[in-house]
């Protein structure tokens, strides 16, 4: 039943130019074989040499099972939903990308037990240099609050440490679409190797994207050569249709997406989701007001985790929602596949 393998990944995804990099192929591999290398070489994982399924006939498939892109999924905007929101944390959140509402979502979690680590992006707060990190106090999200999930990082591959090593298993992660889209994945599944994983993951905040952009091509090439710009002058970045750049001094620099063709990641070219449709909660900065996060409470699940935060007073909610701004984005990004 499982017998493709990372040969078949290779064929049909790494080779195609259809690899997300999410990392979840990274994470399932029993064999700790799989990695990635930053460079040219970060389009897809690597391999070291061996696979119990292609050298020693081993029965797994693991990472054929979790990959987002070995089939084409349907093209929706908003997508389903119980509720959407307009929201904002309770409390001063100092990075804040929109209204820190995931923040107070996630401390809220952590607070009452709901979720007993979680997996997101941290950075380096001077070079910005991304990393997939695993945070198991609410003091530590607030101090992660605001991290660039523009760059690319392999997110999921944290997993392995958090669920395998570490053992938890309430975790809550908070990724762009093609990372939910392997959670996603990850759930359907009855794979013996996966069921750990499955089991473990409670809560999937999923974020609105455009495209994930490689750090060293943007911010070598775009940030301080064409625009003067080092990383530990930048405030905040966001992409509302372009790319808008806060430094610290408060000037707002803006770049069409149209000329940063060559920093988004190669994998971005064929994906056709904005609001990553099967996540627990999807949130972005489109649609609300400033100073507020867009919402969109999927399943009863992730209204779970909302209700407690706002009856907990982490959240103030209004529904002063506008979708006309997230559907003609989210239409402009599904006619890639056009």
């Amino acid at each position: 039943m499982y017998e493709k393998n990372y040969n078949d990944l290779e064929d049909t995804v790494w080779h195609t130019g259809k690899c997300a990099c999410c990392g979840a192929c990274v994470a399932v591999c029993p064999a700790n074989s799989l990695f990635f290398e930053t460079g040219e070489n970060s389009t897809h994982p690597m391999n070291d040499g061996y696979c119990k399924s292609a050298v020693d006939g081993v029965a797994c498939g693991a990472c054929y099972e979790v990959c987002p892109r070995t089939d084409e999924r349907k093209i929706e905007t908003i997508g389903n939903s119980i509720d959407i929101v307009a929201a904002s944390a309770n409390f001063d959140v100092e990075k804040k990308q929109s209204g820190g509402a995931v923040t107070a979502i996630l401390m809220n979690a952590l607070e009452q037990d709901l979720v007993d680590a979680v997996i997101n992006v941290a950075e380096d707060p001077w070079s910005l240099k991304p990393r997939s990190t695993i945070i198991t106090s609410s003091e530590m999200i607030t101090k992660q609050a605001g991290s660039r999930y523009n760059w690319w990082v392999p997110l999921l591959s944290a997993l392995k440490e958090a669920v395998i090593t570490k053992k938890y298993r309430n975790i809550a992660i908070v990724g762009v679409p093609c990372v939910v889209q392997a959670i996603s994945e990850m759930r359907k599944s009855e794979h013996d190797l996966i069921r750990p994983f499955r089991d473990s993951i409670r809560l999937m905040i999923g974020l609105f994207c455009t495209e994930t952009f490689d750090y060293e091509k943007m911010v070598e090439g775009k940030f301080k050569k064409e625009l003067g710009i080092d990383p530990w002058q930048i405030r905040r970045l966001d992409i509302p249709g372009k790319l808008e750049i806060t430094t610290d001094n408060g000037e707002i620099h803006t770049i069409p997406l149209s000329e940063l063709d060559d920093c988004i990641r190669p994998g971005c070219a064929i994906c056709a989701d904005l609001t990553s449709l099967d996540a627990d909660i999807s949130a972005g900065s489109i649609g609300s007001p400033q100073g507020q996060t867009t919402l969109i409470i999927r399943t009863p699940v992730g209204n779970k985790f909302f209700m407690s935060a706002v009856d907990d007073g982490k959240l103030v909610v209004s529904d002063n929602v506008d979708l006309k701004p997230i559907e003609a984005l989210a239409n402009k990004k599904a006619k890639r596949r056009e």
